[in-house]
């Protein structure tokens, strides 16, 4: 096969992959009543057919993406795959809560493999830059569209199907990305073995994100100053600590420390969380106010996110890349918070009279809007500066970062509004959290990213070009 097409083609493998990963995070959201009811379960235990998988999912990320470095990242993202795939059988044939579960938490960490390779592998596929800011832009699509799909083709499945298709549904996605993805994608040559491998630093950051998403997800039930949630977190910086301890003192750490100074990988970082803080918010909070208030179906309220998902697939088509190589990266993700800040102002103010046209409609536009200004330049100016061995760290760390401050918004932004308002007040104030989570990455931006990011040599580094 010609060597370019199988790169485009390998680009449509690992996307595949990502779309499975995102899918999951948000199908299973609409069709949790009708699991309860036939599994039986509580509404406490409930939570936990979405936490089990945001724990493992965000635990094993940059463990991930440091094993696709050193081993091989095919390698490694064809196992996450694999996994994910079993798992989603097991999930399918569920027939208690225990085992539902249980069979979340393996494809969260089927989904952390997969994911944490996924951003190295393009960034090594695609080394110019005109061609990695269309790659970008296709993967953007998918992560930034992949949610609101995912609520439809939730509600979907469980009214007209039933909610054991929310998983069936992932088994020939995955039987092809894996059959396809052993052909099409190319291994890198991996780091290796030789100098040992870090098993002391693998358990302890693992452990870490382990215990730290646990302490975030469960403490709205426990309250953020019970001991149960202090007790969680402090471990969990307690580990982290050691583990950066042990990292400086290791010839052949997990992970070299020298990555936290790359200043735009860890500026575009923190900003991709506070950004994600925001937008993870909007989609579960959104989700409650058009079915709570409004009345709305699973499908309906699917449907209603579909402009969001609509102007993204445009600014992802090509649009933003090509903005952004006119005006440069650091000004278009400018433009894209202010947006998304805009779209949260105006969802502060609704209420139950508000109708769907044209107060809604034109949020959802906006968000979608500045999702699709924001995606793209964030993913390239992260990995802008990061050298090609390091590829898969980088992703990894900045996958890490993402996930656990979604969590981290989700869960502070819905426990302080449920405790401060009541009625629509509370969906209100959840979204003038948001807006001012997204405000926070607008204020690093401003303060932190560069308006150009220094370039390395193509054979030293992942190079970005701007074009200001």
């Amino acid at each position: 096969m010609n060597s370019n097409l199988r790169r485009w083609a390998a680009l449509v493998v690992v996307c595949l992959g990502q779309l499975m990963i995102v899918l999951d995070s948000t199908i299973v959201n609409v069709a949790l009543p009708f699991m309860q009811r036939d599994l039986g379960f509580s509404q406490s235990s409930l939570t936990w057919v979405v936490n089990a998988y945001l724990i493992a999912y965000g635990s094993f990320l940059l463990v991930a993406g440091r094993l696709g470095d050193l081993i091989g990242r095919r390698k490694v993202f064809l196992a996450g795959v694999f996994l994910f795939t079993v798992a989603s059988v097991g999930s399918g044939f569920a027939t208690s809560a225990d085992h539902l579960i249980a069979g979340r938490f393996l494809q969260g960490l089927g989904g952390s493999l997969s994911a944490g390779v996924i951003i190295a592998i393009i960034v090594t596929e695609f080394q110019k830059p005109a061609e990695r800011a269309q790659a970008m832009s296709v993967f953007t699509l998918v992560i930034a569209g992949g949610g609101s799909l995912g609520l439809l083709a939730g509600g979907a499945l469980a009214q007209w199907a039933s909610w054991h298709w929310i998983f069936f549904i992932n088994v020939p996605i995955g039987v092809a990305t894996m059959a396809l993805g052993a052909w099409l994608i190319r291994e890198n040559e991996g780091l290796g073995l030789r100098h040992g491998v870090d098993i002391s630093g693998a358990v302890l950051i693992t452990a870490a994100l382990m215990l730290g998403v646990y302490g975030i997800v469960t403490a709205a039930d426990f309250g953020w100053t019970s001991t149960h949630t202090l007790g969680f977190e402090g471990a969990a910086v307690s580990l982290l600590i050691a583990f950066v301890l042990l990292e400086s003192r290791l010839r052949n750490p997990l992970v070299p420390l020298r990555i936290f100074s790359i200043r735009s990988l860890v500026g575009a970082t923190a900003a991709r969380g506070l950004l994600f803080a925001g937008m993870f918010t909007n989609f579960f909070v959104g989700a409650l106010f058009l079915q709570n208030v409004h009345g709305y179906t699973a499908f309906a309220t699917g449907l209603a996110f579909l402009p969001t998902t609509l102007t993204i697939g445009v600014m992802s088509a090509g649009l933003a890349a090509r903005i952004m190589a006119r005006i440069g990266p650091r000004n278009l993700l400018l433009a894209g918070l202010a947006v998304i800040i805009t779209a949260l102002a105006i969802l502060s103010g609704v209420d139950g009279g508000t109708g769907y046209m044209p107060t809604l409609l034109a949020a959802y536009v906006l968000l979608g809007a500045g999702a699709g200004m924001s995606f793209l330049p964030l993913l390239v100016i992260s990995m802008s500066e990061v050298p090609l061995a390091d590829a898969g760290l980088g992703s990894g760390f900045s996958n890490v970062v993402m996930q656990v401050g979604g969590a981290l918004g989700l869960a502070s932004i819905t426990s302080i509004s449920t405790s401060s308002a009541e009625g629509t007040g509370t969906f209100q104030l959840a979204y003038v959290l948001a807006a001012i989570a997204v405000a926070a990455a607008l204020a690093v931006t401003v303060a932190v990213l560069r308006s150009a990011p220094a370039v390395q040599p193509a054979h030293e580094s992942v190079h970005l070009e701007e074009a200001a």
